[in-house]
């Protein structure tokens, strides 16, 4: 083996070192990059038979429980609103005391950070 050879060979040993160091440390704090869990927004009122509309959204982006908290987030920070949000299952439920207009779902959505694939 020539030096070069030998170089190249500890340059890509440290890459994948620290490509899975940051692995791990991705698994170990969630998608986000933040050890710290996102702190749960409750919706005024938890009982979802008082919520009149519902609607199923298919949701991209969402990878891990602080993903879904952050969507959850965006609609029971709101009056009127609950939802329920699985990474795993990449969907939330969306339950309001008014008309859900799916713009507005959309919009909150992204704001979130995510995107609305389909409502349903």
């Amino acid at each position: 083996m020539n030096a070069s050879t030998a170089v190249i060979l500890v340059i890509l040993l440290a890459v994948l070192i620290v490509g899975v160091k940051s692995y791990m440390k991705k698994l170990a704090s969630g998608c986000c990059g933040s050890s710290d869990a996102v702190k749960k927004v409750r919706p005024q009122d938890t009982d979802s038979g008082h919520y009149p509309y519902h609607k199923s959204v298919s949701v991209e982006g969402m990878m891990c429980e602080n993903c879904a908290r952050r969507v959850e987030n965006a609609f029971n920070a709101r009056p009127g609103m609950m939802a329920k949000a699985s990474a795993q299952k990449k969907c939330a439920e969306v339950w309001s005391k008014e008309p859900l207009d799916d713009e507005m779902i959309r919009r909150a959505i992204s704001e979130a950070g995510y995107s609305a694939v389909s409502i349903r």
